[in-house]
């Protein structure tokens, strides 16, 4: 499919500067930022729910490998299944710190939503050392209650990503949701390589990019579409 030619002025999925509690110059800067990835980005493979969330990706990061070589990946039932975590008000899980920070307040507060990371809870830092495990899967293993039916967001650890699989290996946990992006040399690629071939809603990329401004503008642009076509269907 080619969208390159859409005017994003025309899609509602990026709501208003009303709706979105930012000052119309903001706003318009963001519309002239996806007008250009819309113009450069060319021919591409995804549907339209899916490209929101990839051109948003693009956008965070100033990336169009993310549409190519290190392509985002997309479970067939993944934005279906997030929608439903909205709907429930789940929780949403991060691995780090700066993934928390990343995503937006405003939408959470929307939703009824909470986000929690764990990394830097005394309790992990001190088994980490303790048990010789990485902060990151051990926040993922205090988070296992909140991931049951909630969304988990990684964007830096593989660890925490090999956790999160193990997990529901063992029928552990049932997210709704795994958005796996982590960045990286050691073990990214194989760790995203493996949720890809899990039967569960995942959203995750080819090769070694990832981080966490990916993976809070993949969660940001979910909430979004889901508030924005919330509102669209009570008007």
């Amino acid at each position: 499919m080619d969208y390159s030619k859409n005017s994003i002025g025309d899609d509602y999925k990026i709501g208003s500067a009303k709706g979105r509690d930012m000052s119309s110059r903001s706003f318009n800067i963001e519309k002239q930022s996806f007008d250009i990835i819309e113009s450069e980005i060319g021919k591409h493979d995804y549907d339209k729910d899916q490209w929101v969330v990839v051109r948003r990706v693009i956008h965070a990061t100033a990336d169009f490998d993310f549409a190519k070589d290190c392509k985002i990946l997309f479970h067939k039932g993944a934005i279906e299944s997030a929608f439903l975590a909205f709907s429930k008000q789940s929780y949403i899980v991060t691995d780090v710190e700066m993934v928390l920070h990343g995503i937006n307040k405003k939408s959470l507060s929307s939703l009824g939503m909470n986000g929690i990371c764990y990394i830097n809870d005394p309790e992990c830092i001190e088994n980490s050392k303790k048990y010789e495990k990485t902060r990151s899967e051990l926040a993922i293993q205090k988070a296992m209650d909140k991931i049951n039916n909630g969304i988990v967001v990684i964007g830096n650890a593989p660890t925490a990503l090999y956790e999160v699989i193990s997990l529901i290996k063992e029928k552990k946990i049932s997210p709704y949701l795994v958005i796996g992006i982590p960045v990286g040399f050691v073990s990214a690629v194989e760790s995203k390589g493996e949720l890809s071939r899990l039967n569960i809603p995942y959203i995750t990329n080819n090769g070694r990019k990832g981080g966490s401004s990916a993976a809070s503008s993949i969660i940001n642009a979910l909430m979004l579409m889901y508030i924005t076509n919330h509102k669209k269907n009570q008007e």
